[in-house]
């Protein structure tokens, strides 16, 4: 009789584990793939790694295999329908299923509107990567994971598109996009046993934002990671970063204040150098970023205790 409650229990930690499970990242040769990778091999999943670049994404794989991970690299360039369709049958072929798809392959263009009345083409390559290809992973691995009533999809959008960063007006628009069909698509898939997360990520210090200068403070590909494999996990249904949410309320709340603070913003950092088409100094290095100092245990308790009291406002997975 005292074993009938644990066997739930047990059944809910095991659906919580990625021991064995087949977790395909796209963009993981470098940045938060390939920290994502790292992550979620060395939790007992079977990894396949997506990107176009063959030689890091070889290097990458052979660092998982070095420290006793399974990965398996495929070049892949998410814009074309042929190369997605090519690389999902020699996955599927080779390795029977896939669980778990983390779109993280993206393209950021940080310039003003007025700068890109000419441009077109910047809102065609942000939605051409960040939404149609994700779109084409998801929907070419859709049809197993509904026969198999398992599957869990990770789109990693950005905090960007709560707040509505100035000069982010393409790469914004193609994550938002992302974001809609996330959401219709969890609902249509409920009873499918497919879940989706949405990951609001506040700006990472990736090879992605270095044309862009300076835009303060950022996260490392590690933290990005560890999100990662929370959303994998834990699969909620969005995880947001507090200066996302409070942006949200503050545009249902106090819509003008929010858009004057937001002016003020644009106004006070400029497009960068290669925004505005002029050429950079590559032979000068960007200053590295300080490393942060260690927390105290207090200051590291109140912050826990914090992010789970977060938990509890209605929308948000901090």
């Amino acid at each position: 009789m005292t074993d009938a409650p644990a066997e739930p229990a047990r059944r809910r930690r095991h659906n919580r584990d990625l021991t064995g499970r087949h977790v395909l990242i796209t963009g993981a040769s470098s940045g938060i793939g390939r920290a994502a990778a790292l992550a979620v091999a060395g939790k007992g999943a079977t990894v396949f790694l997506l990107a176009r670049r063959g030689e890091e994404l070889a290097a990458v794989v052979d660092e998982i295999r070095a420290a006793g991970g399974s990965a398996y690299g495929y070049s892949c360039d998410i814009t074309d329908s042929d190369s997605v369709d090519q690389v999902i049958k020699t996955v599927l072929d080779e390795h029977g299923h896939v669980d778990m798809l983390v779109n993280n392959a993206g393209r950021s263009i940080r310039r003003a509107i007025h700068r890109s009345t000419d441009r077109l083409h910047d809102f065609e390559r942000t939605m051409a990567v960040n939404y149609f290809g994700a779109l084409r992973l998801t929907l070419a691995l859709l049809p197993q994971m509904r026969e198999r009533k398992f599957g869990h999809v990770v789109n990693i959008s950005s905090a960007g598109v709560q707040v509505a960063t100035p000069r982010f007006s393409a790469y914004l628009a193609s994550k938002a996009a992302l974001d809609k069909f996330t959401e219709v698509a969890a609902v249509e898939t409920m009873a499918d046993g497919v879940t989706f997360t949405t990951i609001h990520m506040p700006l990472v210090r990736t090879p992605m934002i270095t044309p862009s200068g300076d835009q303060g403070p950022a996260e490392s590909p590690e933290w990005a990671a560890a999100t990662i494999v929370r959303a994998l996990t834990e699969r909620p249904k969005r995880i947001d970063v507090p200066l996302g949410t409070i942006a949200e309320y503050g545009a249902l709340l106090t819509p003008k204040i929010r858009d004057r603070v937001l002016h003020r913003y644009y106004r006070a950092l400029p497009d960068s150098p290669a925004a505005k088409g002029e050429s950079t100094t590559p032979e000068e290095p960007a200053e590295p970023h300080p490393q942060p100092r260690p927390r105290s245990t207090t200051r590291r308790l109140t912050g826990t205790a914090l992010r789970r009291a977060a938990r509890w406002v209605p929308g948000t997975h901090w």
